[in-house]
């Protein structure tokens, strides 16, 4: 995803930082709670609930009351092993970034020393098959409704190499928190197996119910340890296809690879638009295929 100005210079954008630096500003939680609460009623009356059918799974329930009160929820496999092969042979010949960077351009298996992390342009994620239809897919978007309160947005999708390296983690291989909107959630899908030397996703179990200071400063790992203890960290680890749920408000990191690189999806769901992001949609919205409301920020209608 691209970025906005959102400090003063020649594109700024004030309205993307007005947006952006309120609901930053609003830091106790049950103000926070009370504006999201109210923002997501308007919404649900403007734009209604996703309609999915009546039929939850029972184990959708038991994901949806462990996000409320972990932060984190481990879901069901969504992508069969074909279709992850589908992916990586649609990506082997798709060049990546740095991350935060727009250049140098490289292929997977062949990255610069100095990049730990690297990602695909939001262009060849939307052309990647079986992702925009697993973003779509009833479980998820029915998670992400019953979470935030209304019919979500997606506002985020993107696939990230991180790199096996020497050192300690920094950006997001440290633990930090994430004030995207108002309330909104991540899904994560290992696309590699991921063991503890391939940077496994970790998670502070119940920190999202903390209050977030309106400075996003990262946190050390010995920090973290005193505070939280180390039996409230939660590591996620798996084959290929482990699919997990997050409110990224809590404090987490992807840990820094150390002896094979892993491969994530990550798709994000939100009350609103994160206005950080310099949103630009590509046509090819079939209105028979996905909702356009919550894929309005990626896709736009396709003219007959």
């Amino acid at each position: 995803m691209d970025y906005v100005q959102l400090m003063p210079g020649r594109i700024f954008r004030p309205w993307h930082s007005l947006m952006y630096y309120a609901q930053r500003a609003v830091t106790p939680r049950p103000l926070r709670r009370a504006v999201a609460t109210g923002l997501a009623g308007y919404l649900r009356i403007r734009h209604g609930m996703p309609n999915l059918g009546n039929a939850v799974a029972t184990n959708e329930n038991a994901s949806l009351q462990t996000l409320r009160a972990d932060g984190l929820a481990m879901l069901p496999r969504l992508l069969e092993r074909n279709q992850i092969e589908d992916i990586h042979t649609y990506l082997r010949s798709r060049p990546l970034s740095p991350h935060g960077r727009s250049t140098p351009l490289f292929l997977a298996d062949a990255p610069p020393p100095e990049v730990r992390m690297a990602e695909y342009s939001l262009a060849d994620v939307l052309g990647c098959p079986h992702l925009l239809e697993l973003a779509n897919s009833a479980p998820l978007i029915r998670l992400a409704a019953q979470y935030i309160g209304c019919k979500p947005t997606i506002s985020a999708i993107g696939l990230r190499w991180s790199y096996p390296r020497e050192g300690t983690g920094t950006g997001l291989q440290g633990f930090h928190r994430d004030c995207d909107d108002w309330r909104f959630i991540k899904v994560f899908a290992y696309l590699t197996d991921v063991d503890e030397g391939a940077g496994p996703h970790v998670y502070v179990s119940g920190s999202h119910h903390e209050r977030c200071s309106v400075r996003l400063t990262p946190y050390g790992d010995e920090e973290v340890a005193a505070r939280y203890g180390q039996q409230r960290m939660v590591s996620v680890t798996g084959p290929a296809g482990t699919f997990f749920a997050v409110d990224t408000h809590g404090v987490h990191k992807g840990l820094l690879p150390s002896s094979k690189p892993r491969l994530l999806l990550q798709i994000q769901y939100s009350l609103l638009p994160v206005y950080m992001y310099d949103y630009a949609p590509a046509a090819g919205l079939q209105a028979s295929r996905i909702d356009s409301y919550i894929n309005r920020l990626l896709l736009k209608r396709t003219k007959a």
